[in-house]
């Protein structure tokens, strides 16, 4: 059949979506999710996209591996398939037929009827001792009946359990297509931005640039050219502590020309105060028609002592921001991936810091530090279904004969993971699932049925191996014998 495939983008929603789908015009539509972005349709959006299928006269289907938009289109029954080639291939589910509506059945004239097969009750049921005896057998019959349908039980049985466990040798790269039974995974990879402000005390004490070092500077011409040097031209010494010029001076042509120019620090503090012929470079092209350096030493630079963060400060403060980004950007993958997707932590790493601003600024003074950051963190996972495939194949070969499993299977990793340079991370993973001893129902029916409490619970441990006592329930409590009818005892496994 004939279908129209429409691939989203990031910033498709459900206007765009809805004029796309009005452009085709086959009788199947298959939207197409992109691969690593989200499409920002919600269950109320899938509905609505689907009525719109329905009034073109088409069946709408998806085509995703995003696990939360796959719940949503399962339970508005829209077909869901992994890709485009086996939705083409693959059958799709039909809307389900309406149900027939059955006939009444004609009415019926029951005293007409009844007319019609009045019969002739026999004598000896009009007597006294007739009459005695059939009500006799009427109370015997209801408390037979009520003997064997009324009493109810509950049996919860506790039988032998073992954990089975095995160790895998995993292999998870995002190279890899397909599970095999050698190890190997296909990893995908999640990103999340996070951000957080954090403040902190601060007692230490810094010195706060007071005011700017001041003196002057000679600049000596290199050709025979005339120079003007403009008001706040940069010179600097070796170490890059900067200063401009004052004013705007003229450097008369001639090789070996000087002229003298006033200099301001561009940052206060006492570290503009540098010694004699320390300013030797010039910020621009004039460095290329001239040199500069200071004959006397610059001075008049103060600092003054206060309360506030020093570069250790800092620099803790970052630390701690980047562990609690850390956590935070691992809690919010988890809410990302479905339920039971395995997140490689191991894997998890800052890629890049996109924001980063502290309060106050370096050099100002404050009895506390404000930082505010967001950075962006990757990690690698693992579907729940390919975990699955790669799993079951090494424990079921562990579960002994005669045991099933219960609970969820556990994972833990037993090393920390490694990534290689084909990008290839590898880790050892044990696996661990708890089982029980199968417990045939029917013969625990055959085993209870008729008897009395005590002696129900006593067949069963002859009978069957348990880790525990089972535990048998009556109804009506007063009643102590078991029901005699197997479907009247419901029997629980634990």
């Amino acid at each position: 059949m004939k279908t129209k495939i429409i691939t989203l983008e990031s910033h498709d929603n459900l206007i765009s979506v809805r004029d796309k789908l009005s452009w085709a015009k086959t009788p199947r539509i298959l939207l197409v999710w992109p691969k690593y972005e989200k499409v920002s349709l919600r269950l109320l959006d899938l509905k609505v996209l689907q009525r719109h299928a329905d009034s073109l006269g088409a069946q709408l289907g998806l085509v995703t591996r995003w696990n939360n938009v796959r719940r949503d289109a399962e339970s508005l029954n829209i077909p869901v398939f992994d890709s485009t080639s086996s939705a083409q291939k693959d059958a799709w589910l039909e809307s389900p037929p309406r149900k027939r509506r059955i006939p009444k059945p004609p009415q019926v004239d029951l005293r007409k009827k009844r007319d019609e097969v009045r019969i002739q009750e026999p004598a000896w049921v009009k007597s006294l001792l007739g009459r005695i005896i059939l009500f006799a057998i009427g109370v015997l019959s209801v408390l037979i009946l009520a003997g064997l349908f009324i009493p109810r039980a509950q049996a919860t049985l506790f039988p032998e359990s073992k954990m089975v466990s095995a160790v895998i040798p995993v292999q998870a790269s995002l190279s890899f297509n397909s599970v095999s039974l050698n190890g190997a995974i296909p990893a995908q990879e999640i990103f999340i931005i996070v951000d957080v402000e954090k403040t902190k005390v601060v007692t230490s004490r810094i010195a706060i640039p007071k005011t700017k070092a001041k003196g002057f500077v000679q600049f000596q011409n290199l050709s025979s050219s005339e120079v003007t040097i403009p008001a706040g031209t940069i010179v600097a010494t070796v170490d890059l502590i900067r200063f401009e010029t004052l004013n705007r001076t003229v450097l008369t042509g001639g090789v070996n020309q000087i002229v003298e120019v006033p200099i301001q620090a561009v940052n206060a503090g006492e570290v503009g105060n540098v010694d004699a012929e320390k300013i030797i470079s010039i910020e621009g092209p004039l460095g290329l028609s001239m040199t500069v350096i200071n004959p006397e030493a610059t001075s008049g630079g103060e600092d003054e002592d206060a309360i506030g963060a020093n570069e250790n400060d800092r620099a803790v403060l970052r630390e701690e921001t980047l562990n609690e980004l850390r956590l935070l950007s691992e809690t919010q993958m988890r809410t990302e991936l479905a339920d039971k997707d395995f997140l490689i932590v191991d894997t998890l790493e800052l890629k890049e810091i996109l924001v980063e601003e502290f309060s106050p600024l370096e050099n100002e003074a404050g009895d506390s530090l404000t930082l505010i950051m967001q950075a962006e963190f990757s990690a690698l996972y693992v579907f729940a279904n390919d975990m699955q495939t790669l799993t079951s194949s090494y424990l079921n070969a562990s579960i002994p004969e005669g045991f099933s499993t219960i609970d969820e299977m556990q994972f833990e990793l037993l090393d920390t993971p490694f990534t290689d340079s084909d990008g290839v991370t590898r880790f050892q993973l044990q696996i661990s699932q708890n089982t029980v001893k199968q417990v045939d129902v029917l013969q625990v029916f055959n085993v209870i049925r008729g008897h009395n409490l005590q002696n129900a619970k006593d067949e069963l441990v002859e009978s069957f191996p348990f880790r525990q006592e089972p535990q048998i329930v009556i109804n009506p409590s007063w009643w102590n014998f078991l029901p005699l009818i197997p479907f009247n005892i419901s029997v629980e496994v634990k």
